[in-house]
């Protein structure tokens, strides 16, 4: 990375609230990020910190990639917003189409929003919708799972299923309930990859369906891997089961890709690496690598020519964004898959996954490491928590490694990994090399 010229430090930070920080913390001992290229970032004092956690899990193609740069920068100059309502611009068709030749299967259409968050919200209004245009309007129940994350809006979060992101916000959405983890730590502790026990927790979703009746059930949403809890695997035929479920009642599947779309697993998607295929996708962070913010929802043939009948001079599905489709986004999106292809970065995974692998379950000789997980380029080092003071070891964990020069992510007592797909072995040795140094010293 080339050096920068130090930024000064902002001499009033009150006014920005941040987001999920311990904002009074964070404001007496400020980390401040000023640049950034390939795998590290560079802070305000002018030191380098290696990226394990891509960003926020968006960064899958590194930092600064000059083929996205110079799109952004050319869209700027052409053509800088375009309402996508009654109206379109070329690169929202195009971008479109390059997605949808992606996905296995007829997810053949894309639904454009700003965010994961968005395109839950998206996912789950297109499935009542589509439940509704096909005369089955008693079909409004939605199923979530424990511990899932499908965003902060209202509706990801009354499918979500982690209490923290829940439990100040009231009543949420009626008509939700939610299946069982995936999580048996007794069976599948310090597992390398799928874990073989499990598959049944699916039938969970057999429970609900006797418990309200299928067909009040519009859809069923889950991660294939829960990333945000802390990267919980799904057990081996876990997810083909479900899929069976939903088939047999006519329930609607959603797969939450915003984490594991573009490559993380070292396959496009999750779809690709565990050949199920759902009814709805839904996607964010690295469809632009980060850069502009854009979701995209993926919808089967079907649901989407359910909704086209009626009159054509009228609206099928009123519902959207005014940035819907932004044409810098969209820009940013057509040059992020170039460099995804062109650096075969959908298989990267593949390629170092067993270095990668190893690495994470080196550290389970630590006195304080109590689980570790592992799939594609995702890593989950799970701490015995203090008593009393929960999350305080990881995050502890988490001032010390940026100090020692890696951004690691925690969730709980958890330390989750997620690196650009750029990593090289260098970058896993210094990684894990730091993160063991750091472990050996916490409290």
């Amino acid at each position: 990375m080339t050096a920068t010229t130090k930024i000064s430090r902002p001499n009033d930070l009150s006014a920005f609230w941040m987001p999920f920080t311990a904002n009074r913390q964070f404001k007496q001992a400020p980390r401040m990020l000023v640049s950034a290229e390939g795998m590290y970032y560079q802070t305000d004092d002018n030191r380098q910190i290696l990226d394990g956690t891509a960003g926020l899990w968006c960064c899958n193609a590194g930092h600064k990639r000059p083929k996205i740069v110079e799109a952004v920068k050319a869209q700027m100059d052409e053509l800088d917003y375009a309402p996508a309502f009654q109206m379109g611009h070329p690169k929202a068709f195009e971008l479109a189409s390059r997605l949808a030749q992606l996905m296995p299967g007829d997810l053949n259409h894309v639904f454009y929003t700003n965010s994961g968050s968005e395109s839950v919200e998206t996912a789950l209004k297109i499935a009542i919708a589509y439940h509704r245009a096909r005369g089955d309007g008693q079909r409004t129940r939605l199923i979530g799972r424990e511990r899932g994350y499908h965003g902060v809006n209202f509706g990801g979060i009354s499918v979500g299923g982690i209490s923290g992101n829940r439990k100040t916000f009231g009543q949420m959405l009626g008509g939700v309930d939610h299946i069982r983890h995936t999580y048996l730590p007794d069976e599948n502790g310090v597992t390398r990859g799928q874990p073989e026990h499990g598959a049944f927790l699916a039938d969970d979703l057999e429970r609900i369906c006797a418990l309200h009746d299928p067909s009040t059930i519009a859809a069923v949403i889950v991660e294939p891997v829960a990333g945000s809890t802390g990267v919980l695997i799904p057990p081996k035929g876990y997810l083909e089961r479900l899929r069976e479920i939903c088939t047999k009642h006519g329930i609607l599947l959603i797969f939450d890709e915003v984490i594991t779309g573009f490559g993380r697993l070292g396959a496009p998607f999750a779809v690709d690496y565990f050949s199920v295929q759902p009814d709805l996708v839904t996607t964010a962070k690295g469809l632009t690598n980060g850069t502009i913010p854009m979701g995209a929802v993926f919808a089967t043939d079907d649901i989407h020519d359910t909704f086209m009948s009626g009159p054509e001079n009228m609206i099928e599905l009123f519902h959207g964004y005014t940035y819907s489709g932004n044409p810098v986004a969209c820009a940013a999106g057509l040059a992020t898959l170039e460099t995804y292809e062109e650096d075969g970065l959908y298989t990267r995974g593949q390629e170092l996954g067993q270095y990668w692998e190893d690495a994470v379950h080196s550290l389970i000789d630590l006195p304080k490491v109590k689980d570790i997980r592992n799939l594609g380029l995702i890593g989950a080092i799970e701490l015995e928590g203090i008593e009393g003071f929960p999350t305080k070891r990881a995050f502890s964990a988490f001032l010390q490694a940026f100090e020692k020069g890696i951004l690691i992510r925690t969730t709980g007592d958890i330390i989750a990994l997620s690196p650009p797909l750029i990593i090289e072995k260098s970058h896993i040795d210094q990684l894990f090399g730091t993160l063991r140094d750091v472990l050996k010293e916490i409290d």
